[in-house]
């Protein structure tokens, strides 16, 4: 199972940021259907969910904020690009860790470029590039969300990207899929033919088998 092949390989994982994760403080973002705080903000606004966020830094002195994995997100509810009713997509498969925009990402390990794409619908992941690593003789792949068009630039399917490589930067809200800025970071077991995209929120009916998928990307983060 891939998630106890990285558990027992995480020694090998270093600091996809310029910084030690646990090095600096930071803030867990709630950004769960059960967290009240959230139902007194427009979440259809990028400017309103930033200014929770910022707040939420500034009242523990924090670096970043980070949180998400197995979420059940009220935002995803207010939006129709993740659909309605039953089959409507609100559980998060990622982490995000929300700093600065141009934040540079290094490889956490070596891999090769699978694909890249800007998914540049409101709402989506906008630029996002695709690793594909192996460790112990299992494939799988590391997803990057809401980057700048920039890190997209100069790059090519099989291009290898060696462990702790600069590749790709967190983009503005006006190219990331309008969202604060963030990473998206998550663990695919199998790309099942995706190019340059995967889901990375599911509906609760497929939850299980995506949560298998995607297992938590703190695997790799160490925070």
């Amino acid at each position: 199972m891939l998630s106890q092949v990285l558990k027992n390989n995480q020694h090998l994982f270093t600091d996809i940021f310029p910084f030690n994760l646990n090095e600096e403080k930071h803030f867990v973002l709630d950004l769960s259907v059960d967290n009240q705080e959230l139902y007194s903000i427009d979440l259809t606004s990028v400017e309103g969910l930033q200014n929770y966020i910022s707040e939420g830094l500034h009242k523990v002195g924090a670096k970043y904020a980070v949180g998400g994995y197995n979420e059940d997100r009220l935002i995803y509810r207010k939006s129709a690009h993740f659909g309605e009713g039953e089959d409507a997509r609100s559980i998060h498969l990622g982490t995000d860790v929300w700093l600065a925009a141009h934040t540079k990402i290094a490889a956490p390990i070596e891999g090769k470029i699978h694909s890249f794409k800007n998914n540049d619908t409101f709402g989506d992941y906008g630029p996002t590039l695709i690793l594909e690593h192996c460790i112990n003789h299992t494939t799988f792949y590391t997803l990057y969300g809401h980057l700048s068009v920039q890190s997209l630039e100069g790059k090519s399917v099989g291009q290898m990207i060696p462990q702790g490589e600069v590749f790709a930067e967190l983009g503005k809200e006006n190219e990331n899929g309008n969202w604060p800025t963030h990473l998206h970071l998550q663990i695919i077991a199998d790309m099942n033919g995706h190019q340059g995209d995967f889901p990375g929120v599911s509906n609760l009916a497929d939850r299980d088998n995506y949560l298998k998928t995607s297992p938590n990307p703190n695997l790799i983060l160490k925070i």
